[in-house]
């Protein structure tokens, strides 16, 4: 059984509908999908006050503990880490101590949309023998220009949803609903997990 660990972004916790649309669809591929607050989230859940994330070591704990506390109970299990935005930075960082399958990363933020020059490839680096980004050619966090700018670790394979935005919905001129687009995500992580675990 291949369990995935999916992670939330900056400013939407796991109850956004991005984050239920995809688990659901994972689900329905057949994976077991564990989505988990972060503690900023879950202050700002039971506040109803908007918070900023926590520094990135608590971060990466949240994770690695979530993913021990999963190991525990099953313990035959493969396990897959996925982000959204932030908690994709930290699934990357955390991978190898995880001793997970692969990173998955849904909207990278290789940089603060018009500040190109503080770039998060540090981040992509770790020693899983493959990992994917899937990223909207038009998020001003990351398009094309820029990636292919930089390059890629050599275990990073990306794929680009065409004129997709940070939430990875594709602009009404492609033709695709929302949730078409959702669809095409979850069905690029099942293809990549099909082939690399």
């Amino acid at each position: 059984m291949i369990r995935i660990v999916f992670a939330h972004g900056a400013g939407a916790g796991p109850e956004s509908d991005f984050m239920q649309s995809v688990a659901a669809k994972l689900g329905e591929k057949g994976y077991k999908v564990h989505t988990f607050a972060f503690p900023y989230w879950q202050k700002v859940l039971e506040s109803g006050t908007k918070r900023p994330p926590d520094r990135a070591v608590k971060l990466d704990q949240a994770m690695l503990d979530q993913v021990q506390a999963l190991r525990e109970q099953f313990p035959q299990d493969k396990f897959v880490l996925l982000g959204k935005s932030m908690g994709s930075r930290v699934a990357f960082r955390t991978a190898d101590a995880a001793n997970a399958r692969a990173a998955i990363a849904l909207g990278f933020p290789f940089h603060p949309p018009k500040q190109p020059d503080k770039d998060r490839f540090a981040d992509l680096v770790n020693t899983r023998a493959a990992n994917l980004i899937i990223q909207g050619t038009a998020d001003p966090f990351g398009r094309p220009d820029f990636v292919n700018g930089h390059g890629l670790p050599h275990n990073v394979a990306i794929q680009w949803l065409a004129d997709g935005n940070h939430d990875l919905v594709a602009a009404k001129r492609s033709g695709l609903t929302q949730n078409q687009s959702w669809q095409q995500v979850a069905d690029w992580v099942d293809e990549f997990i099909q082939q690399c675990c």
